[in-house]
């Protein structure tokens, strides 16, 4: 079937009236949607490039049948406007089959069994993080379903992707991916997607509380933000999508995003797509494992549960945290063994990922002001090479403000936030965090004197907010170019 309406108000099926579905040609081939892919360094939404997909028929309901009643893990979180975000360590799991989870969502007038406990008025469920090669180990056919292939990927298919299923309010808190892009294919159901760029990453006050491996969590509730509290989150230039069955959604390297899902029931179907990037990063997240676990398990040994994510299942002793970092470091240098000049390289690899970032930026805000539909083009020549058409839709800056100025999450009608904004913001210049003050403690900003009698616990400086500065995103790239140029020499 052709990609429905709903990524931008432009976006829409590519065929004319009368189309039949089998002549559809699609508009990219495997080989240019590759290159868009690699080089692309805005969000964008590919459309009438899966309508032969067996996976579009990868609904809830199908896949119930698939299935035959295996127990699949939802989580389960509040349909509340609070202003703290929902992390997966404040949620509560059950072990349900699809059917169970079905069955809950339409008919609520008798719910027994593992949702029981869960009115559908005040809670979500998401199975969400659902690896296909672990979910279908034993049909591995189905695999052959997804065909990324279509996007260049030769070979990749089901067994290197991740399947999604959620309920209406079902979302995941704003983040960014330290590993490579990601590929989204829509399958059933719309989701809402708001995405900032990397170079707002000090407006999003990230945090690695709680720990998760390749995931920089944001302490803000981006639709419902707390702006006394974060007041540099005005900045960030949001950009929102809604994403409908049949579309592919691509997000750049380190774009954050918080995903919710719109629709009574959802499936998503992504793959994450390697970069060079990555082994550089991987050295940067084994630095940030070894000092958070390091710091945590020392404050308390026993709350391995208030911090560390239950997706997260590994040892996290200080041992094996540093075989892991050193393995991480030499897998870097067995990559570039064939180069004699390592360090040249992986300065280059960081300095043209940073360069990338301030033009991007740079592009962002000249798009923004001139009011340009390609907000990747700074020049005209750019502008004229523009990838973007009626099939791949670029996801544009939002004129809207936040949920929370609106009415909430769950009362949107539906409608896709696609204006551009016009507004100009400064590009931050900072070479060290400033620390954010929580409610209770913004009257004892002042310096305190080494004799005041204050009680210790009003300027006690807390793990997490001292690892907010250990293992900040900029401070990990740093001691990670120093560990490789150090054993380069």
């Amino acid at each position: 079937m052709a990609a429905g309406p709903g990524a931008t108000a432009d976006t829409g099926p590519a065929a004319g009236p009368g189309e039949k579905e089998d002549e559809h040609i699609k508009p990219f081939t495997p080989e240019k949607a590759k290159e868009i892919i690699m080089s692309l360094q805005q969000p964008a939404v590919f459309c009438n490039m899966v309508f032969d997909w067996p996976a579009q028929h990868w609904t809830a309901k199908h896949l119930s049948e698939v299935l035959h009643g295996k127990q699949i893990r939802f989580r389960m979180g509040m349909k509340s406007t609070d202003t703290v975000p929902q992390f997966e360590t404040t949620c509560s799991y059950v072990e349900a089959t699809l059917e169970e989870f079905l069955t809950w969502n339409w008919d609520r007038s008798s719910i027994s069994g593992p949702f029981a406990d869960y009115d559908y008025s005040k809670f979500w469920a998401y199975a969400d993080y659902k690896y296909v090669a672990s979910l279908f180990e034993d049909k591995t056919d189905i695999f052959q379903d997804v065909r990324w292939s279509d996007f260049g990927f030769h070979g990749r298919n089901g067994r290197e992707s991740t399947l999604w299923i959620g309920s209406l309010g079902a979302h995941t808190p704003c983040h960014l991916d330290t590993y490579g892009c990601n590929l989204v294919f829509q399958v059933q159901g719309r989701k809402r997607w708001h995405l900032f760029p990397p170079e707002d990453t000090p407006f999003l006050y990230p945090t690695r509380i709680p720990y998760e491996e390749s995931s920089v969590f944001s302490k803000v509730n981006v639709v419902n933000p707390d702006l006394k509290r974060f007041p540099q989150f005005q900045k960030a230039r949001r950009h929102v999508v809604t994403l409908s069955p049949g579309q592919v959604l691509f997000v750049p390297r380190h774009w954050w995003h918080y995903v919710e899902s719109i629709d009574p029931v959802t499936v998503s179907i992504n793959s994450w797509i390697e970069l060079e990037e990555d082994h550089q990063a991987r050295v940067e997240e084994a630095i940030t494992r070894t000092l958070v676990c390091a710091l945590k398990t020392a404050e308390d040994p026993h709350s391995a549960g208030a911090w560390l994510n239950p997706t997260e299942v590994e040892e996290t002793s200080h041992e094996v945290n540093c075989r892991y970092l050193n393995r991480a470091v030499w897998a870097f240098f067995d990559h570039y063994r064939t180069s004699k000049t390592v360090e040249i390289q992986a300065l280059r690899t960081n300095g043209e990922c940073m360069k990338r970032e301030e033009l991007n930026a740079h592009n962002l805000r000249e798009g923004e002001q001139t009011g340009g539909q390609n907000l990747t083009s700074g020049t005209v020549a750019q502008q004229a090479a523009s990838p973007f058409s009626p099939d791949l839709v670029p996801v544009q800056p939002s004129s809207e403000g936040p949920p929370s100025e609106r009415g909430g999450i769950l009362d949107n009608d539906g409608k896709d936030f696609v204006a551009k904004d016009g507004e100009q913001f400064e590009k931050l210049h900072c070479t060290k965090k400033q620390r954010i003050m929580s409610k209770h403690e913004d009257a004892n900003a002042e310096q305190i004197a080494p004799n005041s009698t204050m009680a210790p616990s009003q300027t006690f400086i807390s793990t997490d907010e001292l690892l907010d500065c250990l293992v900040n995103p900029q401070v990990t790239k740093i001691v990670a170019q120093l560990l490789i140029q150090g054993r380069s020499l």
